[in-house]
């Protein structure tokens, strides 16, 4: 029972408050983080409270609407009235969020580019030595297993010697991880091993991965995998192997915060316990959610396989990263031929045959022309739009992406939107990202995103394969 209303508390901390939310002005939105260090007096003499707070599909997002929601908005709702209570519109302290990547959180917090994480932290030695925390928002988190539904069973704690976990190396996880291998190493078995998600991969974003068998185990606390197992079905949630059933999740400041720590204190004391009202405010938030398909089954993998080299082929012809083109050829088509779109786009590429006729590349009803043509017509795109911007060239990528699904001057437009609201121009996850969704929804930050997350997993493939010194079917018997 002790267990049973943690996800209550989630589920209920926040969530009642959210009708109310809707009735107030929606809180500002920033991405400069100007350097400013002090207590809350100094924020009070400021106006401005700046909390830090990662992207997430549970904790802050924005809808279709442009407006903020997630458990931590909510929270932060309240926080807001807490500390203006009283107060006539001139004397009012703003909130103003910073969108942050969960692995820069800390270190822009202790630079003094923000003054709040609000964020699903967990209390550490070793985050400890760095920031204070507030009283708990909940405690006893437990952090367990989670697999895919196609990945091989597990029958206790020992049985993860050996595996593969896929975490982000920013999480409280990953020191769980590393005290899993102290036991197993005390038993002489074989440790489990880490695969670093990219920084940007918060815990639903992994779990989306797994849901797809695009990872096999991940590690996250109870509560949210709860949540999410109600969206995601091909997860197994294994709770007789916890890794931690002492976590305690809070919101962190600066050392030396005093007053700001008081008034965090009063603000999760007031919210740390609730009832299970809420359940379905908290299917209003997860409804909406589309998946990633499953890249890893083998049947997709055989689709992989054939087409390897043509887009290996075609990445050094155009010079491009052709692992990049393939998840987009999964993206568009699952890499089938024979998709025919109600539009009329063809093959794996889902090229128009206008398009192919101007690209000069053959026919493109044959898998080797389609492939051809689309690698073609992305270098195209990336050097006619992006070729000068000062930019990485996974950036680049993403820009052309994004271009190409939701068009190149509606793109360029944002970018100087972002620019004009404090985000980068020049990169696309956590900056430009964020104003797209906002002026044109979910579709080209989902496109993107689908594309990234399959480039990873291929990658990893990749990584695999080059480990056990093994090629493609396609490959292995041609000559070296």
């Amino acid at each position: 029972m002790a267990r049973a209303w943690l996800v209550l508390i989630f589920i209920s901390l926040f969530l009642p408050m959210t009708q109310a939310a809707t009735d107030d002005p929606p809180l500002k939105i920033e991405a400069e983080m100007n350097v400013v260090f002090g207590d809350y007096d100094v924020m009070k003499s400021r106006r401005v409270v700046r909390v830090l707070i990662p992207y997430s599909k549970t904790f802050y997002f924005i809808d279709n609407s442009g407006t903020q929601r997630g458990l931590m908005i909510e929270l932060m709702q309240q926080f807001d009235k807490q500390i203006n209570k009283g107060l006539n519109p001139s004397q009012k302290t703003h909130l103003v969020f910073l969108p942050t990547a969960r692995d820069e959180l800390i270190p822009q917090l202790l630079a003094g580019r923000g003054d709040i994480i609000a964020a699903n932290l967990t209390i550490t030695a070793q985050r400890e030595k760095l920031v204070d925390f507030s009283t708990p928002l909940a405690k006893n988190i437990r952090e367990v297993i989670i697999a895919s539904t196609q990945a091989p069973a597990l029958e206790s704690v020992e049985s993860l010697s050996g595996k593969s976990l896929f975490v982000n190396p920013s999480t409280s996880y990953i020191s769980s991880i590393e005290t899993l291998n102290k036991t197993l190493a005390g038993k002489k078995l074989p440790l489990a091993t880490v695969i670093q998600a990219p920084g940007n991969f918060e815990p639903e974003d992994i779990l989306e991965m797994v849901n797809a068998n695009l990872a096999h185990y991940t590690v996250v606390d109870r509560y949210l995998a709860l949540l999410w197992k109600q969206i995601y079905p091909n997860i197994v949630i294994y709770e007789n192997i916890t890794l931690r059933d002492d976590g305690s999740i809070a919101l962190a400041m600066r050392k030396n915060s005093p007053l700001l720590r008081a008034q965090l204190d009063a603000l999760c004391a007031q919210h740390k316990i609730g009832t299970s009202f809420g359940n379905q405010q908290v299917y209003k938030y997860l409804r909406n959610t589309k998946w990633v398909k499953n890249a890893r089954s083998q049947e997709e993998l055989d689709k992989f396989y054939q087409v390897t080299e043509i887009f290996r082929k075609y990445g050094e012809q155009y010079n491009v990263d052709w692992l990049l083109m393939a998840a987009q050829g999964y993206q568009e088509s699952r890499l089938d031929q024979t998709v025919r779109s109600k539009s009329g786009a063809i093959g794996v590429m889902q090229v128009l045959p206008a398009t192919g006729k101007e690209l000069k590349v053959g026919d493109i009803r044959l898998l080797d022309p389609n492939i051809n043509a689309g690698v073609k017509y992305i270098r195209f795109m990336r050097d006619r739009y992006f070729a000068g911007e000062p930019m990485t060239d996974l950036n680049k990528m993403l820009f052309t992406f994004a271009s190409y699904n939701a068009g190149p001057a509606k793109i360029a437009r944002l970018r100087k939107e972002a620019a004009a609201n404090g985000f980068d121009p020049n990169i696309w996850f956590n900056n430009v990202e964020r104003i797209v969704q906002l002026r044109i929804g979910n579709e080209t930050v989902q496109y993107v995103s689908n594309i990234f997350k399959y480039y990873v997993v291929y990658q990893l493939i990749m990584e695999q394969m080059k480990a056990r010194n093994l090629q493609s079917p396609l490959t292995a018997s041609k000559p070296q």
